[in-house]
């Protein structure tokens, strides 16, 4: 009986160790260096061509460039991770010029630290920075620019606690003091008091006694979650939202920033998106011209709303 159970333990044995190491949880090695970088540019392309259709139709075609770089490190308890996102798209339409659809630049990084390996809290501070490349306007009208690079410009930079037990899958980001730099780098804009700086001042024949402000400081508190799910083969879904409100002016107004973006994966280069950018800011309010030269009236801060599809080929390098 003994001898019995020696060659079962010995076959039982020999099983194991001709087991793949994938099947074993693997424990990181914490204590060595290591730096991983993603890049990843997709061109999303959309047309509508129409010929003699009785429905009518106005020919189109868009176009939506994307490129994202994504640079960890990590070592011990120590984590830094930054993101670069930027987007161009643009749109043509039959009997009309080239107009743009989409315009971001977004960098970020954010440094946390735990105290061992045991916890999924960390404590982070983050550097976010976000503009355009070109030039807004609010479509057919091409006369009064909306916006430009660094017209606005935000900068958030801050400091507080991080929740993630995947915190590359999903995370949870307080921030009790956060400060917000509003840049309006545009003389033109400035005066006109856009997304929330100081407007100019004006006498009574329409000349500028004191030119807008083209820095807004703000401080306040921030509230962030990102999450990242595979939620069907070839399906991924991207979600990211944020919340923040100045200790100072009109405390418990909260800015909006929700995107959720769904990622369809058709093969190894063939990708489909559809994406939704939802967007409130109290400081933005929608500004219209009046019937006295240089005077402007401001009709309230909207809620804002975008939403993209789009089929195209993607690089990951």
């Amino acid at each position: 009986m003994k001898k019995i159970i020696f060659i079962i333990s010995f076959i039982s044995f020999q099983f194991v160790i001709a087991q793949p190491d994938s099947l074993y949880f693997k424990t990181e090695n914490i204590n060595i260096p290591k730096w991983t970088q993603k890049n990843t540019a997709s061109l999303l392309l959309s047309e509508v061509a129409f010929v003699n259709w009785n429905a009518g139709g106005s020919n189109s075609i868009s176009a939506l460039f994307n490129f994202e770089s994504i640079l960890k490190y990590r070592y011990k308890y120590l984590i830094w991770n930054n993101v670069l996102i930027s987007r161009y798209g643009v749109n043509k339409q039959e009997g009309k010029g080239l107009r743009k659809t989409d315009d971001i630049i977004d960098i970020s990084s954010t440094l946390g630290f735990r105290k061992d390996e045991l916890t999924n809290w960390y404590f982070s501070s983050r550097f976010n920075f976000k503009t355009q490349f070109t030039e807004g306007y609010n479509y057919p009208d091409e006369t009064n620019v909306l916006s430009k690079f660094m017209a606005p410009g935000y900068l958030f930079i801050g400091g507080g606690m991080e929740y993630g037990k995947n915190i590359d899958r999903f995370s949870i980001y307080f921030s009790p003091l956060t400060l917000k730099t509003t840049f309006v780098l545009d003389d033109e804009l400035a005066n006109a008091g856009s997304f929330g700086v100081t407007p100019a001042v004006y006498d009574e024949e329409g000349n500028i006694v004191e030119k807008g402000e083209r820095v807004r400081n703000e401080v306040g508190i921030l509230l962030t979650s990102t999450f990242e799910a595979q939620i069907f083969e070839n399906v991924m879904l991207f979600n990211y939202v944020s919340f923040y409100t100045d200790y100072l002016n009109d405390f418990g107004n909260i800015d909006v920033d929700w995107q959720i973006n769904f990622d369809f994966k058709i093969n190894s280069f063939i990708k489909a998106n559809f994406g939704s950018h939802l967007k409130y800011d109290n400081d933005v309010k929608t500004i219209a011209e009046t019937d006295v030269e240089n005077t402007y009236e401001y009709e309230g801060a909207k809620v804002q709303w975008k939403q993209i599809l789009g089929l195209g080929v993607v690089v990951d390098f």
